[in-house]
């Protein structure tokens, strides 16, 4: 049976002259459509071929090999566009829009605006349906994770304490304000760190490495740099916290921490607008 709303590695068994079909096994033959046969190479029967398998309009089993911008069981933001009577239509790479029903909408939308959400398949329809009502996806599993390692975050809303971010598509986090160096919004995607684990099973994120990780890496970072530019860079520990996070991906009080050290030990001077190599 072939999953749908997934890709799935499915063989070639018939040539028609609309396009191919392809083993569904208890689903029977699926379609690939002839604008969707890869065009670099001759495909023959017996071949296999990464499909997307969707509904079509008329909710009959079809394969793409168009890239979606999700599958089922995983988050993206996706960009509205249409609202009608029947719900919200999502842009997710596909000629036929993703459907989110108005019971799965978390706020009202507008044509044109962003949504962070995730795909489920409807029991009864076998449907791919979209929901912004990301909680009861999440957290169903226990966290595993261990302060310090690195992690890929989505960003989905931003709340009074910080933003909310959502852990290798399993797990809720907290950017915590104080955390938050550079410009973020829903939707965005950010590799992060585990800062901390916390008994109540609330995890708190960091963007920078942790500790003596951040320091030794940074440290590198900014000899290399300077190295690069023949040893003068024009940033200092007065420079604007935009600047810092652009060259170095840092928040300014980790960088003044940095070139601090890297005085210390003379392997630096320091400026008011520059620093050098000693």
């Amino acid at each position: 049976m072939a999953l749908v709303g997934r890709y799935n590695t499915l063989q070639v068994v018939k040539h028609t002259d609309f396009g191919l079909y392809l083993d569904g096994g208890a689903d029977g033959e699926i379609l690939l459509p002839n604008r969707y046969i890869p065009k670099d190479t001759p495909t023959e029967v017996e071949d296999w071929l990464n499909v997307f398998v969707y509904l079509d309009s008329e909710d009959k089993l079809i394969a793409t090999t168009e890239k979606t911008k999700l599958q089922v069981g995983e988050f993206a933001s996706l960009k509205v566009k249409e609202i009608n009577s029947i719900g919200i239509f999502l842009d997710w790479g596909l000629p036929k829009d993703l459907l989110m029903p108005y019971s799965e909408e978390k706020r009202q939308m507008k044509a044109g605006e962003y949504c962070v959400v995730h795909a489920y398949l409807d029991k009864r329809t076998r449907r791919i349906t979209a929901t912004a009502r990301l909680d009861r996806y999440l957290d169903k599993v226990p966290a595993t994770y261990k302060v310090g390692q690195e992690v890929d975050l989505l960003v989905a809303e931003e709340t009074p304490m910080g933003f909310k971010a959502i852990i290798n598509n399993k797990h809720w986090g907290l950017i915590h304000k104080n955390e938050v160096f550079k410009f973020l919004r829903s939707g965005k995607q950010e590799k992060g760190y585990i800062k901390e684990l916390r008994s109540d099973g609330k995890i708190a994120l960091s963007l920078q490495p942790i500790g003596q990780d951040l320091a030794n890496s940074l440290h590198d970072k900014i000899l290399a740099k300077l190295k690069d530019a023949n040893g003068v860079l024009p940033v200092s520990d007065k420079s604007d916290p935009q600047l810092i996070s652009d060259l170095f991906g840092v928040s300014k009080g980790n960088f003044k921490k940095a070139i601090g050290a890297l005085y210390k030990d003379g392997r630096i001077v320091i400026h008011a607008d520059r620093i050098e190599l000693a």
